[in-house]
């Protein structure tokens, strides 16, 4: 018997050094031998080097042979695309299978199959279908609701925001002062509007007008502001003062002094009240206290206009005619927070109901932009220009969207959607600046009120998860009346 090593090492020799193979280090040439060697390798060079063209009336879909069996001709060469047990029997994952076949290669109608006379057809497997299907057929089952056992959801149309409002109301001698703050909507339902020297009290359940106070013709209302409670309503004055009334009865409580020029902003934290004044000051009042004011807040260096307490009732967000927008805690007679960003006055002011913390701000119409606060990390998070004066700001209990209301130069009102900043809608119809902007306690409707002397009530929110019913504001019947 001979030795194979023998054998193999003649084998080596006998071949010429030009067919040494390129092996693994681990691996030597002996131990490989190929027959025929320069033949087969004059063979796949003569393969390699061919010029293979195609015919030119051949159309070339791809360069790699990925067969797309959804125009397959499978019924030409009796090959069946559906598979069957051996036994003929359905076994227990049929459902799965025709729902993954009808995935795959669509529905088994007529009008998807391919026609046996077609020249171009003749192929079983061809590199590119004739048939377009959408990016939506890309997923599991797509969107064919023929596909048994799928439910589909159906796409949620998006909230319509009526462009019209659903009423009027006449306000004679509503002044037009960007920084008067002179509409507010208790939680009772009842409208409080400062015209002239005049408050009224509109109640949107009865639309009875009442004529709650006349401060004489030497002084004049600059801004009105309801408790939380929806009894009692606080009246700032030209002369720097401000009144308490109780509403259900139109008599006043109290009047205190303390501010040296018009009181043009108002804000009620509980038994707090804050007043904000020309004179630059806010003043602290506990109508429970003797004392006309417990504490004075200093920091801005012009007209304080907007003030804002946040629905904890922990934080007090000023904004003045110097552009700037402080934050004030409950014990602070020195901003805590300071920012400086908008290049007009900050007249519109809104905390968020939904995020703790997160302040809306609009600047005048040397700025137009809205700017979004996290009072709890110290940072500015967003700015959207608007275009116009930022008046009002007003956030919706309901969903996670706000309202602004603007003046120069296009007098417009916009919903907007949070954190976004899409436009929902952009309501018009006020001929001056839109000044004064109020929402009503159930969160649908808004009345906004301009120098043009009209208000104007739109439904632009929708209404609580728990609400099945339309709100009473939203049932009012359609009209023009005047409040006084």
């Amino acid at each position: 018997m001979d030795d194979p090593t023998t054998v193999r090492n003649q084998r080596n020799q006998s071949a010429p050094e030009t067919t040494r193979l390129n092996l693994p280090a681990r691996m030597s040439d002996s131990s490989v031998y190929l027959e025929n060697l320069p033949s087969r390798t004059m063979y796949i060079n003569r393969l390699i080097n061919s010029n293979y063209n195609s015919s030119p009336s051949r159309t070339i879909y791809s360069d790699r042979f990925i067969p797309s069996r959804s125009g397959s001709n499978f019924a030409l060469f009796d090959i069946s695309n559906s598979p069957t047990s051996a036994e003929g029997k359905e076994d227990g994952s049929g459902t799965y299978n025709s729902l993954l076949r009808a995935a795959l290669f669509g529905p088994d109608t007529p009008d998807k199959k391919d026609s046996l006379g077609s020249p171009a057809c003749r192929n079983i497997f061809r590199y590119k279908t004739e048939t377009k299907r959408s990016l939506h057929s890309l997923s599991p089952f797509g969107l064919d609701e023929s596909v048994p056992g799928i439910i589909h959801s159906p796409v949620k149309a998006p909230r319509k925001v009526p462009r019209s409002p659903y009423k009027v109301l006449d306000a004679p001698a509503l002044q037009d002062d960007f920084y008067l703050n002179l509409v507010d909507w208790s939680s009772n339902n009842v409208l409080a509007v400062g015209l002239g020297n005049c408050v009224y009290l509109w109640n949107a359940c009865s639309s009875k007008v009442t004529k709650l106070c006349d401060l004489g013709i030497d002084d004049s209302v600059c801004s009105v502001g309801w408790a939380q409670r929806g009894t009692h309503l606080a009246v700032g004055t030209s002369n720097g003062k401000v009144q308490i009334w109780d509403a259900s009865r139109c008599r006043r409580i109290r009047t205190m002094e303390g501010h040296r020029l018009r009181v043009g902003a108002l804000a009620w934290s509980s038994s707090l009240l804050s007043s904000g004044s020309r004179d630059k000051s806010i003043l602290q009042r506990d109508i429970r206290a003797q004392d006309d004011f417990a504490s004075k807040l200093s920091g801005h260096k012009s007209e304080v206009c907007g003030l804002k307490w946040s629905y904890d009732n922990r934080e007090l967000a000023s904004g003045g005619n110097d552009n700037k927008l402080f934050v004030w805690n409950q014990h602070s007679t020195q901003p805590v927070l300071k920012y400086c960003d908008h290049t007009a006055a900050v007249k519109a002011i809104a905390w968020s109901p939904h995020l703790h913390g997160l302040l809306a701000s609009g600047g005048g119409t040397a700025d137009r932009c809205i700017r979004f606060w996290n009072t709890t990390t110290n940072t500015h998070l967003s700015c959207m220009d608007t275009g116009s004066q930022v008046c009002n700001l007003v956030w919706s209990k309901n969903v996670n969207e706000l309202v602004s209301t603007h003046g120069y130069s296009q007098n417009q009102i916009i919903v907007w959607r949070y954190p976004t900043m899409s436009k929902l809608a952009t309501l018009t119809g006020h001929t001056y600046r839109v000044l004064y902007l109020a929402i009503s306690p159930d969160g649908q409707t808004i009345v906004t009120g301009a120098g043009d002397e009209t208000l104007r009530f739109w439904n632009v929110f929708p209404s609580p998860k728990s609400q099945n019913t339309d709100s009473e504001i939203g049932a009012s019947s359609l009209g023009r009346t005047t409040i006084r």
